[in-house]
């Protein structure tokens, strides 16, 4: 249902107010360069600081313009669970093919207190929800026994590795098998989580790489292994636009790669800002280095 390249969309800006036509735009791009699935209004589209009008709008914009063409699984996660059930049910009720759902940042529940977040949000809803674990933005961790418990309810299908921890697929595969679909969150280390029983990504770099990261996702499962020294070839051109993107906290850099390529402004939200020119440097050169200009 979900593996792959799957973007972890921006939200263009304009004098600070949403961009429909160029996020149109967007959606239409990744459909026509190979992108695997949608993901928009999570933490690189700028979700926390969007009001919950436009986290709606940028939901229901992508499920209309992809029109079935791509799955949309929206980013419709809070710290309050009453929010993050208002997100996910409009997301169901708008056509979107599931949720993903990020652990409460800044609470601090308990292992309990995850359980009892995701299944308020479960009993609620009717569509797939992916699980986002990103304890580097969210402080808290949530164990591979905590998945497990959860995946035994109607709607929890799979995680969003944001750890960098390679050993928890490898966990999550021996506790709650290959049916439970694990994504990583760290473009870095695709390769190696693929390896272990990884599906493939929701992705930074996709914004501005589509047809690599998707072909390099296509041939890193493969089982031929000519087309798998191509993923490795692949990797290789990808690393220093992955190390690029988060210089500076995401999604700054990836906006302004975005920008040189005519995709979208560099825009970005408070407290957010714009990259330096240092980081500038960076992020030319690794466009220069994939061939993307």
């Amino acid at each position: 249902m979900f593996k792959g390249s799957n973007v972890a969309l921006v939200t263009p800006f304009k004098n600070d107010k949403l961009d429909d036509e160029t996020y149109i735009n967007l959606i239409h791009f990744h459909v026509k360069n190979g992108t695997n699935g949608l993901v928009p209004a999570g933490t690189t589209g700028e979700s926390p600081t969007l009001s919950h009008d436009e986290h709606e709008r940028v939901i229901e914009l992508c499920v209309k313009e992809s029109n079935g063409k791509l799955p949309v699984f929206a980013g419709t996660g809070s710290n309050s669970t009453e929010e993050a059930i208002s997100l996910t049910t409009h997301a169901e009720k708008i056509g979107a093919t599931g949720a993903l759902v990020v652990t409460p940042y800044y609470n601090k529940p308990t292992q309990e207190g995850l359980y009892q977040h995701y299944k308020a949000i479960n009993d609620k809803c009717g569509i797939p929800i992916i699980i986002y674990n990103i304890p580097g933005r969210s402080v808290i961790d949530m164990s591979v026994d905590t998945m497990a418990r959860l995946f035994e309810l109607k709607n929890i299908i799979g995680v969003k590795d944001a750890t960098g921890d390679l050993n928890r697929v490898d966990q999550t595969l021996k506790k709650l098998g290959n049916k439970f679909i694990q994504l990583t969150g760290n473009d870095d280390n695709a390769l190696e989580f693929n390896k272990r029983g990884g599906v493939g990504a929701i992705s930074v770099t996709a914004n501005i790489a589509p047809k690599l990261c998707s072909d390099f996702q296509r041939l890193s499962k493969s089982k031929n292994h000519d087309e798998i020294k191509e993923a490795e070839k692949i990797d290789k051109i990808l690393q220093p636009l992955h190390h690029a993107m988060f210089v500076e906290s995401n999604p700054s850099p990836v906006k302004y790669a975005a920008k040189l390529l005519n995709l979208c402004d560099d825009s970005v939200r408070l407290p957010l800002v714009k990259v330096t020119a240092e980081t500038k440097d960076i992020v030319k050169k690794a466009l220069h280095s994939a061939k993307l200009v």
